[in-house]
């Protein structure tokens, strides 16, 4: 008999799972705390269950399912983990930590391969092979915490995969994420390539996440050369669809823009980019390019980074440069692959 993933679990299911042994709500709490509060590795950690009762626990169900088949360290302290499966897939999840700051991000995944395949992703080059289930999401973050025995404050789903073609799972994920690891939505932030209906129906569950959303491009056109997306959802019906987020929901969107060299990081990119985001209610988050070894893309240098960020500032938008993290274990942003190369 396969044995029960505790780590799925909420409260009352794993009520549900052992009254058959003949335990009280009681010990659920208990087990419940030890998942989900104290990060244990195995049910024989739960030291205030005894030691019977483990044993018994241990004939029906497991802490995990899943294994870390690869961690590697960046000098930066960004912690990447290859995470397999029970079906053999793997996908990546970091754990980004900021100098002078108490947050600790994971970066998650929401699928394994991507069908998006924007030209600067490495992801992409995999191909789409599955959706991850909510439990499966839940465990990136899960996996992250029992290793380090730290508690991860803000969840950014950048990892793998187009989370909004995931989206029931990545939502069922949210509400555990939130009510179970005490998350607060207002830290979870969701990024898309631009699926314009699901941008839509995710504004109508007026949640309190942050939508990020990947620009990436001054136009149409140089966007069609960047991202396949753009050949079925349009940036003026994108426009739409950010609007009607900023109406319905009153919350500042996160434009993601990718600087790549000598292909859409000049003044004039900027000045476009600026007129198109004039009346939308956003943040602006620039991403200096991340090299991918097969996409012959290059980082533009500091003086064009500078310019392109002060032409959006004077346009009335707040911007930032992304802080680099794990670029030298391919854990940055665009790196991140999913499998042993």
């Amino acid at each position: 008999m396969d044995k029960i993933n505790l780590s799925a679990l909420n409260l009352d299911e794993i009520n549900d799972l052992i009254k058959p042994l003949g335990a009280s709500s009681f010990r659920a709490r208990q087990i419940f705390n030890w998942v989900y509060l104290k990060s244990a590795k195995s049910i024989d950690d739960m030291t205030d269950l005894s030691k019977s009762f483990r044993d018994e626990l241990n004939k029906i169900a497991t802490i995990t399912t899943s294994t870390i088949k690869r961690k590697q360290t960046s000098k930066d302290g960004t912690i990447k983990y290859l995470i397999e499966y029970a079906d053999g897939e793997c996908v990546e999840t970091v754990l980004m930590r900021f100098d002078n700051r108490a947050n600790l991000t994971a970066c998650v995944s929401s699928q394994v391969g991507c069908c998006v395949n924007c030209k600067f992703c490495a992801t992409g080059k995999r191909g789409f092979i599955r959706n991850l289930t909510s439990s499966e999401i839940i465990e990136q973050v899960l996996t992250i915490q029992r290793d380090t025995g730290l508690k991860v404050t803000n969840i950014v789903f950048m990892g793998q995969g187009e989370p909004l073609l995931n989206l029931d799972n990545v939502l069922k994920a949210i509400d555990f994420i939130n009510t179970n690891l005490v998350v607060s939505q207002r830290r979870i932030t969701v990024s898309t390539s631009g699926i314009i209906p699901k941008i839509r129906e995710l504004a109508d569950k007026n949640l309190q996440i942050t939508l990020a959303l990947s620009l990436h491009a001054p136009n149409s056109t140089i966007r069609k050369t960047l991202m396949q997306i753009e050949n079925r959802y349009s940036m003026d019906e994108l426009k739409k669809a950010l609007k009607y987020y900023n109406d319905v929901t009153g919350r500042r969107i996160t434009i993601e823009y990718l600087l790549i060299k000598d292909i859409n990081d000049k003044t004039e990119h900027a000045k476009e980019v600026a007129q198109y985001l004039h009346d939308i209610k956003c943040n602006v988050n620039l991403i200096p390019y991340n090299p991918v070894d097969e996409t012959g893309f290059k980082r533009p240098n500091g003086d064009d980074i500078m310019k392109f960020k002060c032409i959006l500032e004077h346009s009335g938008k707040k911007v930032t440069i992304r802080l680099e993290r794990g670029a030298d274990i391919d854990a940055a942003c665009g790196q991140l692959r999913g499998k042993v190369v």
